[in-house]
């Protein structure tokens, strides 16, 4: 009887996984159909989903400093002006550097470009023994290669030059952090009278947990992504790589997606500084091998702790589908959105349980 039982919560959840697998598909399908409505809408409320993040991830620091006395009313103002005076002297800093460096890329983009193909036809001569189809393959892939960069590097340098849109943000993001982290109590409430009362506990219960295992991993994530992108930026300034800040910031922003973060940032590092100074390609190979030791053996397990409670295979797995449906971002949301699939089924089946 428990068996049958347990045959059929796995069949139950095996279906509900597959119809998720589908619809998330047809959704990436049918995307032209209400993309301009939908791009529409995220431009709209992107200021208030940002916002909305920082002071959920900044909240538990104010409410920390309460629990010591401090009145609310200051512990708010000074994590707000820590947080934004830091976050504007670093805009303020390094804006102009990677704009500069961003079109300094761009324009020695072909001259790059030239010689990686004069490496790949030396490739060519040691493997001249293979079938002229790989040969093709090769060809296509580095055509495709240098199509993704170039439109890459444009979009990114025109994305930095829209000093209109980004002025905008600056202007109203603060503001909305300030009322959400002021109110943020009083915004718990407001959506807590939409839930019908017999289901208010559950909920709260579900919300909590996502909170324990969402808010710890993005909130670790964050602080180790920190540390490996300041931690870059010194090795390539002491290493006088070309790019430095530009590498760096890369390489801390690909190292919030878990196990290929690390390895989709580490290659532009290697491949530029091979490219522009070919004799320390080595020593950035050591330095970006000893960050990811100190990170993935000191650093993550101290500040992440087992904050998800997730097997790996489960974690790579879902970091490819990611990848599939939505491309660098899907890697980046893939983990959160399991985090908080795996509390609301966890959730679900102790009621059942419970009933």
């Amino acid at each position: 009887m428990f068996e049958d039982k347990k045959r059929y919560n796995l069949l139950y959840w095996l279906l509900i996984g597959i119809v998720l697998f589908i619809f998330s598909y047809l959704l990436v399908k049918t995307m032209p159909f209400y993309g301009a409505f939908f791009s529409f809408l995220l431009t709209l409320l992107v200021p208030f989903i940002i916002s909305a993040l920082i002071a959920y991830l900044l909240h538990p620091l104010v409410e920390k400093l309460h629990r010591m006395n401090i009145p609310r009313s200051l512990a708010i103002l000074f994590i707000y002006l820590i947080f934004f005076g830091g976050t504007g002297y670093l805009i303020y800093r390094g804006y102009p550097a990677i704009v500069h460096q961003l079109e300094d890329l761009n324009d020695n983009l072909p001259e790059f470009i030239a010689m990686y193909e004069n490496l790949i036809y030396q490739i060519y001569n040691y493997t001249s023994f293979l079938p002229e189809a790989v040969h093709e393959k090769i060809d296509d892939l580095i055509v495709a290669v240098e199509s993704s960069l170039e439109g890459l590097l444009n979009k990114l340098v025109g994305g930095f030059s829209k000093i209109v849109d980004t002025i905008i943000l600056i202007t109203v993001i603060p503001v909305l952090v300030f009322y959400f982290i002021k109110d943020y109590g009083e915004i718990s409430k407001f959506f807590t009278r939409f839930i019908p009362h017999k289901y208010r506990d559950n909920v709260s219960n579900l919300m909590t947990e996502i909170d324990k295992g969402l808010g710890g991993y993005i909130r670790g994530q964050l602080i180790v992504s920190l540390f490996v992108g300041l931690t870059a930026l010194i090795m390539f300034k002491l290493l006088q790589i070309r790019y430095a800040l530009l590498l760096a910031l890369v390489m801390g922003i690909t190292n919030i997606i878990p196990y290929f973060g690390p390895i989709i940032g580490a290659i532009p590092a290697v491949t530029i500084s091979y490219t522009t100074a070919g004799n320390k390609v080595f020593f950035v190979i050591v330095a970006i091998f000893a960050i990811q030791i100190i990170e993935g053996n000191l650093l993550s397990p101290y500040i992440m702790g087992r904050s998800i409670k997730i097997h790996p295979v489960a974690i790579i797995f879902v970091l490819l589908l990611g990848g599939q449906l939505f491309g660098v971002w899907g890697m980046m949301l893939a983990v959160p959105v399991l985090t908080i699939l795996r509390v609301i089924v966890g959730q679900l089946l102790l009621l059942r349980t419970y009933n």
